[in-house]
């Protein structure tokens, strides 16, 4: 889903302050020093909205389950604030398809939530999305850094709001199960893997790897190569200008073989965890107390939401620690959802302007697991010190970070299940040892879907 002549992924590099920000919450700490809002309660209006009354709305995304709950508070509030009457719609991947199967029946929602840079691309090249209006790129113009901006821009166009980012390089801990190993976060990926070693040796499985869903296994290999290869050279395979057959990717995927490779390291070993969805990746890591399925597991900051279905308290039972350094420098790859307007309307353009002020945002940061690319929000929303440190940290990168891989590439390889880079890799964990024959294919799927 990614034409790169728009120039997104030329973005600087830096390691952000993430280490350092979550230095403290690697060893417990009080997770409410600085006070929050009451869950639920909304600051005095900061963005004027017009009055909609009577007018429907629908809005698309592929949230599901808590996600979608803490959105839909989003949504409850703008229903308030304007009259509108607001339907939110469960989307599939790739939501690009969903949304093209709509339009083609005439019955495209308002406004769209996408995964991926990509989707904002295909949905202007294909004439579905709408520029914001006046009023949303003021919000977009106080609230945003220059380089959020430009990945919600197609051709020099401001069509898409980014309302959520994510810090993909994090890897969440049961505090127990590292005590218990006498096991202390490391920063490498070689002390990650004698971690590792340790902890299934004391009898719990090392990593929860969500193998069932093939993006969690695109998000593993990016933050390797990113370290390891380097920022170049991401850039470079992002837009398909080296091929997947590059010594590099085969030195990334050698590294990740030496986790995905030792069935004991694995929750359930290889088969378990090619049958574990993203949320029991995260729900088995923080259930049954100082024996849970795995003592950790990997993903970005929203990783709080599904914790948060468990008894396991964020900040004293799960901990987190930055995605260890392979190379030089400790990777830090964001990804991040768009909103983008379909319909020529007055309320979805209002809806845009919401979502682009600091009013929408700090609803949903209050429930947790939650991070805005939004400058504006007031870091005490946030739940606990660990998303207040990783919001923190993510606003003080500014544009030093590097844009989710798979996201910038096509739909065809970078985001649809069952196909392309999702599957190669499912395929590689069932068999890692295999880094020839997964290359092979990663390159035959990636020419075809970029087309050279």
């Amino acid at each position: 889903m990614r034409e790169h002549g728009t120039g997104r992924t030329n973005l600087k590099w830096a390691a952000l302050a993430v280490a350092g920000a979550l230095a403290l919450t690697a060893c417990g700490g009080d997770a409410d020093k600085e006070p929050s809002a009451p869950q639920g309660a909304t600051a005095s209006p900061g963005v004027q909205l017009p009055k909609l009354d009577g007018e429907k709305l629908q809005v698309a995304a592929v949230w599901t389950g808590p996600e979608q709950e803490n959105f839909t508070k989003v949504l409850k509030e703008f229903e308030k604030r304007t009259g509108a009457t607001v339907t939110f719609v469960p989307a599939q991947d790739p939501i690009v398809t969903f949304l093209g199967t709509k339009i083609a029946g005439g019955a495209p929602p308002d406004v769209a939530l996408l995964p991926q840079v990509g989707a904002l691309v295909s949905a202007v090249q294909n004439k579905w999305a709408q520029p914001v209006g006046p009023e949303a790129q003021a919000q977009l113009d106080k609230n945003y850094s220059a380089g959020w901006k430009s990945l919600g821009a197609v051709g020099g166009t401001q069509y898409g709001v980014y309302y959520k980012a994510a810090n993909k390089s994090l890897i969440w801990y049961n505090a127990k199960a590292f005590e218990a190993a006498g096991v202390k976060p490391p920063t490498t990926w070689k002390e990650l893997i004698a971690a590792a070693d340790t902890l299934s040796a004391s009898g719990t499985p090392a990593v929860s790897v969500a193998g069932a869903d093939g993006w969690t296994l695109t998000d593993w290999f990016e933050n390797i190569y990113l370290s390891q290869a380097g920022p170049e050279k991401y850039d470079r395979l992002a837009k398909h200008e080296i091929k997947w057959t590059d010594a590099s990717v085969a030195q990334a995927l050698t590294t990740l073989a030496e986790l995905f490779g030792r069935k004991d390291f694995l929750a359930g070993g290889t088969s378990g965890a090619l049958a574990t969805e993203f949320p029991k990746s995260v729900t088995q890591t923080f259930t049954g107390g100082d024996r849970p399925a795995a003592a950790m597991v990997f993903e970005g900051d929203f990783v709080a939401v599904n914790i948060g279905q468990t008894e396991a308290k964020v900040g004293e039972d799960a901990l987190v620690f930055p995605f260890p350094a392979v190379g030089a420098k400790a990777p830090v790859v964001s990804g991040g959802d768009v909103a983008v307007a379909l319909k020529p309307s007055k309320g979805a353009q209002a809806l845009l302007t919401f979502l682009a002020s600091a009013d929408a945002a700090q609803i949903q940061a209050r429930e947790g697991g939650f991070v805005s690319p939004n400058k504006a929000v007031d870091p005490a929303a946030y739940p606990n010190d660990i998303q207040r440190n990783i919001a923190k940290a993510l606003i003080a990168a500014g544009d030093d970070f590097r844009f989710d891989m798979s996201d910038q590439a096509p739909a065809a390889f970078g985001g649809t299940p069952g196909a392309g880079e999702w599957k190669a890799l499912q395929d590689f964990l069932a068999n890692p040892s295999d880094v020839a024959g997964t290359q092979a294919k990663l390159e035959a799927d990636a020419a075809k879907a970029y087309g050279n």
